[in-house]
Order: structure tokens, then C-alpha cells, then sequence
């Protein structure tokens, strides 16, 4: 298979994952979810597998699932998507990311490296989603790349299948709200840009559910979004920073519930790395405070094994306006390095670098940027095809953000407290990626009018249960059933 990457394939890369996403929402509101209760996981005996979206790499990704699932034995693979219990739904996006000589000392034998992902859902007879899932390589990828990608996702689904256990660990939807409960309702929220892309999906979803409504959602960053909140101006804000690091929500009185688990990434654009970069917390620290300047660093090489990199200034871009993500990166930077604990914070004093506003004029700032690194959440580098480095974790191995490690970390957090704020920042999970976030909704713990209140109370059910099933092909982890079962306790204050 060749692949080819056109100068305007990384703009249109990135807006594929959001128009199959947006092309399903439509299917739903063509076809709303009926009264009856959809069939469950454990019930699947066969699946279509739909044309994904992605060209002639997408093709041969279909190809392997098929393949891959028939030689399973557990599912039954049909031919129309009308004979089927379910269908997968996939978008994959594969570019390639440099070269590299199989011998150092001559060229004659040069490969590709490739980069991509595929996105899936499983969707059931009343356009319901099942289940999804995200996978990403572990490493850079020569040729294989589209069975790697195929046969992670094929052995997800098969295990998912086979144990009947949802990709979310939330337990089943609580029933639906009467469809003219709400009628006439619609709510406003603004926040966080880290979770962003997946509140879009779900605020869409909702709306076309039964019993669902309106909301509309303004990507400001988490700052603003309190700040709009406080100030009356939303019914919802949304944040990635902890309650207890946020007086001005604290004293307020907002309840916090999470929502999703996510990863933030350090982004680099190096032209004709062909390789993943290790970066340790102190690496991250010392660049982001301007001691290390070049990426040729000796320091920099011993860690990704006396690499070849480019003795060129490193250009370093950071976040212009109040945001969670910053929170969560200069709490990390603070676990390697004393003098990064007096600037934690979502708004702080850059001692180097150029601002950029949210999480994508970040991405798209390094993307124009070549020997720059900047910090995103994991979408929004695989949406604009950057490379993200590996990070060590507290174990001492580098770890790549994924959907797995980033759910290993959310797995072998503990909350002792049993509050909803505790963060899960460096999980001692040896698979964990170190740099993992919760993110949440924060909403008045009194003050709206009833029926506003009963309304986000309806939400909140249906993100803590439908919703979590539609996070992970975003590359966002469920969150864990303990926090699941605690929230949907903790809805009731809202009555």
C-alpha cells in the first residue's frame, strides 16, 4: 500500500475524526433511539463493519478488522449492515513522519516511519452507542502500521465481546427522562478547551436523545469559564482544576464532577525525527524554564540513546490564556523541579517561550513552528498529526500517552478522601502515562430554579452513564466505577 501525504492533508486529517463523528450524530437525529431498552453487549452475535472514512489506508484497515474478527471465532461478521446485531463504525488517518536509515553508517536502505490512529464505535440497532474506542501505535511504525492499528482494536472489541463488559465501567443508564420533561429547556456551559471536543460530541448526542435538550458549550478555557459561571453568565462550567486549587469556585460552593480522564502531551515539531522522543519530568522542567536550549542537549541525547537530534534553539510555546491544562502541566513540571512549586498555577509568569490561546492555537502554533515543543491534550496533537513525546513515569519507564496508559493511570488511582477533586497525576501503575488529568463540570450547588436544576441533574445521569460509552474513540478514559457510583450519588444534592 502507498501512502501519500498532499500539502493539504494534515488540515483535512484533522477535521475527519470530527465529520464521522458529526455524520453519526446525524444518523441519531434521523433515527432517535426508541422506547425499549437497546440490547446489551453480551448479545451481539454479529457485526457489520461500515466503510470507514480515511482512503485507501482506511480500506486496508477495514480489511485486516474483518479479517481479524472472522478469525476470532466469537463474532459473525455480515455483509449488510441490515443483517447485523451492530456496526462498527472506524475512521483511521495515517501520514508518514520521516525517514530512517536501517544502517547509520550508509543510506543505501532507508525506511518511513508512519504515524496515525483509529477511531471506532459500536453502534447498536437503535443507533446507540456500545462502545469505543481509540488506539494510537506504541512507537513510530514502518509499513505495518495499518496491522498494528487493526489488530489493537480488533482484540478490544473481541475482548469486550466475549466478557460482555462495556468499554465504560459505568453501570447501566438510569431510565430516560419523559421526552416533554425538559421541553423548552436549554442550558449554556463554557470552560475547559481540554475536554472540548468530546463535550461538543456529547451536548449533540444528548440533544437528540429522548428526553434530551439543548446545551450549547463555549471552549474559553477553564478560567473564564468559572469566572462566567460565578458571574451568572452559564449554567455549567467547565474545569480541569481541582476544587481545592480553585478558591474562587470553592468559595461559591460549586459542586465538582468529573467527567473523563485525559492526557496532556508535550507536542514537538522536528523535521524528519523519525522516532518517538523520550523526555523525563526534569527534561520538560529545564526546557520549559529555559536552561536547556537546544535540542541537541546532552542531556536531551542520553535519554532517547545518543539520538541524532539537530543543534537547533528550541522554541518553546505555552498556553496565553487561563487554563487548566497549564494547571495540570506546571503541577507535573513541580514534581521534578523545586522552583516550578512557586508557579503552579493556570495563569502564571512564562520564564520563556510564546503564548497561544487553547489547546488548538497551541497545536497549530507548533504545527508552523519547526524545533518548537509545546502541551495539548492528546486529541488535539493526533487531530493536527504531531508527534508527542514518550514521558518517564514514576516506575522509570517512558510511556507514550494512549487510551491504555492513560486508563492504567485512572485505574490505580487512589482516593482516599473520597472526594472528587483528587488528582491522578504520576499513578504508581508502571504502564500508567504520568501526566494524566481528570476534568469536570462544576454547577451551583443552590441558587438555580428547579427545573434548571432537575434539568442538569438529567444531564449529569446521562454523561455518567450513556456518555461514558462515547468518550474513549476521542482518546478519553472512562472514568472508574467507584467515581461513577459516587457522582451519580452525589446528583441527588442537586434536587
Amino acid at each position: 500500500m502507498k501512502l501519500q501525504r498532499s500539502s493539504e492533508s494534515k488540515i483535512a486529517a484533522r477535521h475527519i475524526l470530527r465529520g464521522w463523528l458529526l455524520a453519526a450524530l446525524c444518523i441519531a437525529a434521523l433515527h432517535p433511539a426508541q422506547a425499549q431498552a437497546t440490547h446489551g453487549l453480551q448479545s451481539i452475535r454479529s457485526i457489520y463493519v461500515a466503510t470507514p472514512n480515511g482512503g485507501d489506508a482506511a480500506r486496508a484497515v477495514r480489511s485486516r478488522l474483518i479479517d481479524r474478527l472472522k478469525k476470532s471465532g466469537t463474532i459473525h461478521v455480515v455483509d449488510t449492515a441490515g443483517a447485523a446485531d451492530a456496526i462498527l463504525q472506524s475512521t483511521s488517518v495515517i501520514w508518514p513522519t520521516g525517514n530512517v536509515s536501517v544502517n547509520p553508517r550508509s543510506n543505501s536502505t532507508v525506511l518511513t516511519n508512519y504515524q496515525g490512529y483509529l477511531s471506532a464505535e459500536l453502534i447498536d440497532s437503535a443507533h446507540q452507542t456500545l462502545w469505543s474506542y481509540l488506539v494510537t501505535p506504541g512507537h513510530f511504525r514502518m509499513s505495518n502500521i495499518v496491522d498494528d492499528l487493526a489488530d489493537h482494536l480488533s482484540a478490544k472489541l473481541i475482548e469486550t465481546i466475549r466478557t460482555g463488559v462495556p468499554g465504560s465501567a459505568a453501570p447501566s443508564a438510569t431510565s430516560a427522562a419523559a421526552p416533554d420533561q425538559h421541553a423548552g429547556t436549554a442550558l449554556h456551559a463554557a470552560g475547559a478547551t481540554f475536554p472540548a471536543p468530546l463535550y461538543l460530541k456529547w451536548f449533540q448526542s444528548f440533544a437528540q436523545d429522548q428526553g434530551g435538550f439543548p446545551i450549547t458549550y463555549s471552549a474559553i478555557g477553564s478560567v473564564a469559564g468559572i469566572e462566567q459561571l460565578a458571574g451568572g453568565k452559564v449554567d455549567i462550567a467547565a474545569s480541569d482544576i481541582p476544587a481545592k486549587e480553585n478558591q474562587g469556585a470553592s468559595q461559591a460552593r460549586f459542586l465538582h464532577f468529573p467527567t473523563v480522564i485525559g492526557g496532556v502531551v508535550p507536542i514537538y515539531n522536528l523535521p524528519g525525527s523519525g522516532r518517538t522522543l523520550n523526555l523525563t519530568p526534569q527534561l520538560l522542567a529545564d526546557i520549559y524554564s529555559g536552561k536547556i536550549r537546544k535540542w541537541n542537549d546532552p542531556r536531551i541525547r542520553q535519554a532517547n540513546g545518543g539520538t541524532h537530534l539537530p543543534d537547533e534553539d528550541i522554541s518553546v510555546i505555552h498556553r496565553s490564556d487561563g487554563s487548566g491544562t497549564t494547571w495540570a502541566w506546571t503541577s507535573f513540571l513541580a514534581t521534578a523541579s523545586p522552583e516550578w512549586k512557586t508557579r503552579i498555577g493556570a495563569e502564571i509568569e512564562w520564564p520563556t517561550g510564546s503564548g497561544a490561546e487553547g489547546n488548538e492555537g497551541v497545536a497549530e502554533a507548533v504545527a508552523k513552528a519547526p524545533s518548537s515543543i509545546g502541551y495539548v491534550e492528546l486529541i488535539y496533537a493526533i487531530q493536527h498529526q504531531l508527534s508527542y513525546a514518550a514521558v518517564q513515569n514514576p516506575s522509570g519507564r517512558f510511556i507514550r500517552a494512549s487510551l491504555d496508559s492513560i486508563t492504567a493511570a485512572a485505574a490505580d488511582a487512589k482516593n482516599p478522601s473520597h472526594e472528587l477533586s483528587f488528582s491522578v497525576l504520576n499513578a504508581p501503575d508502571k504502564n500508567a502515562y504520568p501526566i494524566t488529568t481528570f476534568t469536570w463540570l462544576l454547577v451551583p450547588q443552590a441558587g438555580n430554579n428547579p427545573a434548571q436544576r432537575t434539568a442538569i441533574a438529567s444531564f449529569l445521569r446521562w454523561m455518567l452513564t450513556t456518555g461514558q460509552k462515547e468518550c474513549s474513540s476521542l482518546g478519553y478514559a472512562p472514568l472508574p466505577r467507584e467515581v461513577v457510583t459516587q457522582e451519580l450519588h452525589s446528583v441527588s444534592e442537586l434536587k
